[in-house]
């Protein structure tokens, strides 16, 4: 065989670099693999994190409660009333009106007691869930004179929104809502608090109904006159005070009521006079108010100092 006819093969040196060359490419495809594996696990990973972080934000987010807003204007969580506007004769029953007997003969009901100026002011606190019929039984029966000794100021009543009843509005929390609107009244309009506080009360829905909506607590409120219509209106329909309003319900549960020593929230209403509490008929003012000239009369001559014997009193030896 003739040189001519050498086998067509690579020589040592081209087989290496032939090697070299495909283990290059080999290296080249390889490092962009794991180049292009890096870029996904980083992309992947920035997508976990970002996702890890979001659960855990949302997590935070609804276990942290709603900052609480407080109402401003409030007393022990009261509202105490100087003035009670908007309540005329149409809204309350007369106490004095003639009333029917079993037999059919009519009777001058007993004219309601008035406590005078010169007494000390009784202090009254009235605990008031808006879904309570009791509560506004009590407002019925007792709108017209409370509002007289108010004005003539020789009571000070305090109004204390609470939500006893939350559970029973087919889970709309009317009685939350309505503490709370009561609540945004009181601090955007306090004047107007009075003739809303009453509305409430004296027309209130049923037990296990929806009662009224966000939207018709405002639309009540403005009907009463507030001012500032907008920020009373975003108050309400935002529930701004609606943590605020089960917080001072838990404190009223807990005790002790504020001008008492051991009182404690039992029911709604709850009429605390002078720091005891009314246990008479919801119903009927003249029990109420001789309940009321009781006590004012008690912690008056409780309050008064003993007389101090002078010398030309003290016996002779």
């Amino acid at each position: 065989m003739s040189s001519d006819e050498t086998p067509n093969v690579p020589t040592p040196r081209n087989s290496r670099e032939a090697v070299r060359e495909k283990a290059q490419k080999v290296h080249a495809k390889q490092s962009r693999a794991r180049i292009m594996r890096r870029i996904i696990v980083g992309a992947v990973a920035v997508v976990a994190v970002g996702a890890i972080g979001t659960a855990v934000a949302m997590a935070v987010t609804s276990s942290v409660s709603k900052p609480t807003l407080s109402p401003t204007g409030m007393d022990a969580d009261g509202v105490v009333v100087n003035t009670a506007p908007g309540v005329g004769a149409e809204d309350v029953p007369e106490t004095t009106a003639p009333e029917e007997t079993e037999s059919g003969v009519e009777e001058t009901a007993e004219p309601t007691p008035e406590p005078t100026a010169s007494q000390t002011a009784a202090d009254v606190h009235i605990y008031v869930d808006y879904l309570s019929p009791g509560a506004g039984d009590f407002e019925r029966a007792n709108a017209r004179q409370l509002a007289g000794w108010i004005n003539e100021g020789v009571v000070t009543v305090t109004y204390h929104p609470v939500s006893m009843l939350t559970a029973s509005s087919n889970g709309t929390k009317y009685s939350l809502r309505s503490a709370a609107a009561a609540a945004c009244v009181a601090t955007h309009s306090p004047t107007q608090f009075y003739p809303f506080n009453h509305e409430l009360l004296v027309d209130q829905p049923e037990m296990d109904t929806d009662g009224r909506s966000d939207v018709e607590l405002a639309d009540l409120a403005i009907a009463v006159g507030v001012d500032d219509v907008k920020v009373v209106r975003d108050c309400i329909e935002n529930g701004d005070f609606a943590s605020w309003a089960k917080e001072a319900t838990s404190r009223a549960l807990e005790g002790p009521l504020v001008g008492s020593d051991d009182l404690v929230l039992t029911s709604a209403p709850m009429v605390v006079v002078n720091g005891e509490a009314y246990v008479g008929s919801l119903k009927d003012p003249v029990e109420f108010s001789n309940f009321l000239l009781t006590v004012a009369s008690d912690t008056e001559d409780s309050a008064s100092p003993t007389p101090t014997p002078t010398a030309s009193e003290t016996p002779a030896a």
